[in-house]
């Protein structure tokens, strides 16, 4: 083999070397908010694309009607209900549309549907890739609730909102969990900033990977967030929360639900300024493992 000069023998050191600290620097940055890039799982277990027009595929997705209890506990101002007219799926989009209009004593009608009793999972990869909506007390959400939920009730079974966006913010979205001793306005959360454009006027992905001991929030496939059991309390009252174990929740099956939100505590009212019809578009909600 031929040798190369001194001369060139220390360059490649050199540009060695620079790439070896380069990498360093990569790898530092990639542990920081804003850089780190999501690893991952890729053994598909659930998809709808949302490719066949009419109701949502009822194998997946079931609705929730009505008011709720104090507006699904949070004051919200919709009745939710099945209609077309406030879900469908038509063009290879899930279309749920919040309307103003008189209906069973609310003022405003939308759509909420959930994957309980025919999806449910515990750990993987959750994603969907949507377009939102914006204006003062619009309030999209994707998330999911422990499937124990009729038999602990709400917060011990844990909730993890993937994403929630108040309308009047279209730039910035917010990753929480809730459970037992940290709900409501006691929840662990985190924002995000799009730092290019506005999360209703393109579609971008959001989603977690979500381990034993970990939950990881992105968007884009930007890690912004963890959490794992070291950031809940350490002690639960058994006799408040019905628990036998720590607080950490999120270690069983989850559904998912997918819903439009018109007014509420997190968001407020809509004013003037807030245009109706509002429409959310999903493009694909996906499960990995």
């Amino acid at each position: 083999m031929k040798r190369g000069n001194q001369s060139e023998a220390g360059s490649r050191f050199v540009t060695a070397r620079r790439i070896l600290l380069a990498t360093l620097f990569a790898a530092m940055l990639s542990c920081t908010d804003d850089t780190q890039t999501v690893a991952k799982l890729n053994t598909l277990v659930m998809a709808d694309e949302f490719d066949t027009p009419g109701a949502p595929n009822s194998t997946l997705w079931n609705y929730d009607i009505g008011t709720g209890q104090n507006g699904w506990g949070n004051n919200e101002l919709q009745f939710y209900t099945d209609r077309a007219s406030n879900v469908t799926v038509q063009n290879g989009y899930l279309i749920i549309t919040a309307q103003k209009e008189s209906y069973n004593g609310s003022s405003y009608t939308s759509a909420r549907i959930l994957t309980k009793g025919k999806f449910e999972q515990a750990y993987g990869r959750f994603e969907a890739r949507m377009k939102l909506p914006w204006g003062q007390g619009v309030w999209p959400a994707f998330w999911m609730l422990g499937a124990d939920i009729d038999s602990v009730g709400w917060p011990t079974t844990g909730e993890i909102d993937i994403m929630e966006l108040r309308g009047q913010d279209p730039t910035v979205l917010l990753g929480t969990i809730h459970g037992p001793g940290y709900s409501g306005g006691q929840s662990i959360s985190k924002s995000y900033t799009l730092k290019n454009g506005r999360f209703d006027t393109d579609f971008h992905v959001f989603g977690i990977e979500w381990g034993p001991s970990y939950i990881n929030f992105y968007v884009d496939d930007v890690l912004y967030n963890q959490i794992t059991p070291a950031n809940v309390p350490q002690n639960c009252d058994p006799e408040l929360f019905n628990l036998n174990q720590s607080c950490w929740v999120f270690n069983k099956p989850f559904f998912i639900l997918i819903n439009l939100a018109i007014g509420g505590n997190f968001v407020g009212a809509p004013n003037g300024n807030t245009v109706f019809p509002q429409t959310m578009l999903v493009d694909y909600v996906r499960v990995y493992k």
